[in-house]
């Protein structure tokens, strides 16, 4: 079974020699048009919007909080050079805003199965040898930690790619990795004291004011580009700060 939107991956092998970048991102918020400073640490806000009017029928006026990454200009050159060794390489059809909307339609499938202890329909969409350690620290979860595994494709905020590697290992064998980074809202109650850090948002919904919280998660994508291996990526690493760390 392939992640929904992209072709699975080979998993990866213990002893290789890569090349890894990093990528460092800066997130400024915008509210109602006016911009402020940018956090110290990749941050992020909730589209959150209340349209109103009068009933003298003066001008709706609406407010919202819009997500804009920036990145730095030298990673993001080098990760560019990166994207394009793939496209000549390994994926001629390689485009890197295609791969991203396809790993956040996998993110949101997969942090739902796990919000839900659905360990065996990971098969063939995460690493086998993951999927046993996600089963283990799942179990120990309370309930609100594990409805906020959960990412519901509306509430993802931001998606970004993180680290890019290129790998070979001994016997000739191509591997290529991509970090997806996301930021997203979620409405599970979660104790004050363990989700110091995160930030708490007010969202309109209709006449009614929900508290949600954003969190942050890291899904690593790998793929063997062997010839003669099913072109399929896989989840090799799946981190949700504050909840699978």
């Amino acid at each position: 079974m392939a992640l929904p939107m992209l072709r699975g991956c080979y998993r990866f092998p213990s002893t290789l020699s890569f090349t890894r970048l990093f990528s460092n991102e800066r997130i400024i918020l915008n509210w109602s048009g006016k911009t402020r400073s940018p956090p110290s640490s990749p941050a992020g806000a909730a589209a959150a919007v209340r349209p109103y009017s009068s009933e003298r029928g003066r001008k709706k006026q609406t407010q919202k909080i819009v997500m804009v990454g920036i990145p730095n200009p030298f990673i993001w050159f080098r990760t560019r050079i990166y994207y394009f060794l793939i496209r000549t390489y390994f994926d001629k059809e390689f485009n890197i805003e295609e791969f991203a909307e396809g790993s956040k339609q996998a993110f949101s499938h997969v942090s739902r199965l796990l919000s839900q202890s659905q360990f065996e329909a990971l098969e063939g969409l995460v690493a086998k040898d993951l999927i046993g350690k996600l089963e283990e620290k799942c179990n120990l979860l309370p309930l609100s930690y594990k409805q906020a595994l959960s990412a519901d494709p509306d509430e993802i905020m931001y998606t970004t790619p993180g680290d890019v590697g290129i790998y070979y290992d001994d016997n000739g064998r191509k591997f290529v990795s991509i970090l997806m980074r996301f930021w997203y809202l979620t409405s599970a109650h979660l104790p004050d004291d363990t989700m110091e850090g995160t930030r708490i948002f007010q969202v309109a919904i209709g006449e009614e004011v929900e508290t949600k919280r954003l969190l942050t998660a890291n899904y690593e994508f790998q793929r063997e580009f062997t010839k003669g291996v099913t072109p399929d990526w896989t989840i090799t690493r799946i981190e949700h700060s504050k909840l699978l760390d």
